[in-house]
Order: structure tokens, then sequence, then C-alpha cells
């Protein structure tokens, strides 16, 4: 084999554009390469923390959602309880009413029979009162003052 000075022309020339593709070009293209894998990375973890996030934001609003049931249950829990009371507080009233409405009729009873009374006394007055008219008017004779007394004390 021979060397001429064309191949060592051509290594040279091989050495010089490796020395220039290392000094000039390798250095932007590593660059290039270093950042766009660093930009991939950072997407990566921005889905992964994007990914945790989303389950984060998942179970809080499951959280969120189980604490709305809950307060919506005691809420329901809470105005049915309140309504028996209304109920019971209703009745309670009722009860009090009809007492009072009843102790009022037994009190317009009691008048009622104590102005039936008044009225049958005054009845009673005036019946004796005729009653005695009558056997004045007759002659006075024990037999029949007797017997008058007795027709009225059985018309009593």
């Amino acid at each position: 084999m021979e060397f001429n000075a064309t191949l060592l022309g051509q290594a040279i020339t091989f050495a010089i554009l490796v020395w220039f593709t290392m000094k000039f070009v390798w250095p932007p293209l590593t660059n290039m390469m270093d950042e766009r894998a660093k930009r991939i990375a950072d997407g990566l973890a921005a889905a992964e923390r994007g990914k945790q996030d989303l389950e984060a934001a998942e179970k809080r609003a499951g959280d969120e959602l189980r604490k709305a049931k809950q307060q919506a249950t005691e809420i329901v829990m809470a105005a049915e309880k309140r309504a028996s009371q209304i109920v019971e507080e209703a009745k309670e009233t009722a009860r009090t009413e009809g007492a009072r409405l009843v102790a009022e009729a037994k009190s317009d009873i009691d008048q009622e029979v104590l102005r039936a009374k008044e009225t049958l006394r005054e009845h009673v007055s005036s019946l004796a009162v005729a009653g005695a008219e009558k056997i004045l008017r007759h002659e006075i004779d024990k037999a029949k003052h007797a017997e008058l007394l007795a027709s009225i004390k059985a018309e009593f």
C-alpha cells in the first residue's frame, strides 16, 4: 500500500471536518437535544403532577360529596324532628284549647243550670203563691187545705 499526499490530505481534511463539527456543529446539536429532553421530561413531570392533582381533586370531590350527603341527611333528619315537634306542639295546643273549651262549656252549662234552678224557684214560688191564693179563695177548711197542698206537691 502506498501512502501518498492525497491520502494524507484527505486525512487532514477529515480531521479538520471532525474538529470543526465537534467545535461548532456538535455543541448546538447537543444543546438542542438536551433542551428537548429537558422539555419532554418537564412535560412528563407536569403530566404526572396533573395526574396526581386530578386524583387528589377527585378524592377531595368525593369527600366533599360524602360530606354534602351527610349534611343533607342531617338537615332532613333535623327537619323531620322539627316537623314532629311542630305536630306535637300543635297537638298540645289543641288539647289545651279543647280543655279550655270543655271547661268553658261546663261553666256555661253550670250557669244555665243555675239560671234554670232560679227560674224553677221563681216558678215554684209563683205556683206557691197561686196555690195560696186558691186556698185563700176557698173557704178555709183544713181537709180542703191539706188536699190542695197534696195536689200541689204531686205536681212537683
